[in-house]
Formats: structure tokens, C-alpha cells, sequence
């Protein structure tokens, strides 16, 4: 594989590992709205703030969120809000999935 091929393929896999966890996707599917403030967000997981803000830099590294302070609070929001294609087009997998099995049901 060419190295700029080989670049790109992991660069993709940094970002489907970052979502590769139900806390991140939750959070992910929670910031669709607009940015929240850290406090909700771990309210959201309901895991104490270490494992919080451990999610929040995995996504971030990632490229998925970003955050902006606003006095003493933190709120994040999503960086590129295209992420919800991905969630649909998990959906769909997950659906046809589900008629594949029913259909073996039968």
C-alpha cells in the first residue's frame, strides 16, 4: 500500500475508533443540537469527570468535538457536524441487518 494511501486509511481508523465507544456516542449523538457545557455532558454519562473528560479528548484528538471556555465553564460542540451521516448510515446497516436475520427467522 502506497504511504499516502496507508496515511489516509488510518487516519479514518483514529476517527471510527474515537467513535467506537457507547459513552463517545452518546455524547456525540447528545452535542447534535449545539455545544453543552461539561457538567451536562457528564450527567449524560453519569461517570465521574476523569472518565469524562478522557471520552471528551479522545473525540477531540479525533477531531470530532471542539470546546471553548466561557468564564469557568467549559462547552463542547461538535467540530464537523457530518457525523451525523455516519449515525444514519450506522442505522441503516443496523435495520438491514435486522431484516437479514429475520428473514433466516423464517
Amino acid at each position: 500500500m502506497k504511504t499516502r494511501q496507508q496515511a489516509k486509511y488510518e487516519a479514518r481508523a483514529r476517527i471510527i475508533k474515537a467513535l467506537a465507544h457507547p459513552a463517545r456516542l452518546l455524547i456525540v449523538d447528545k452535542l447534535i443540537p449545539g455545544p453543552r457545557c461539561v457538567c451536562d455532558i457528564r450527567q449524560w454519562v453519569g461517570s465521574d469527570m476523569s472518565t469524562v473528560s478522557k471520552h471528551l479528548l479522545v473525540l477531540k484528538n479525533a477531531g470530532i468535538v471542539q470546546c471553548e471556555k466561557r468564564g469557568v465553564q467549559v462547552f463542547y460542540s461538535l467540530r464537523c457536524p457530518c457525523v451525523v451521516s455516519f449515525f444514519e448510515c450506522a442505522e441503516s446497516v443496523m435495520k438491514t441487518t435486522a431484516k437479514d436475520q429475520r428473514r433466516l427467522l423464517k
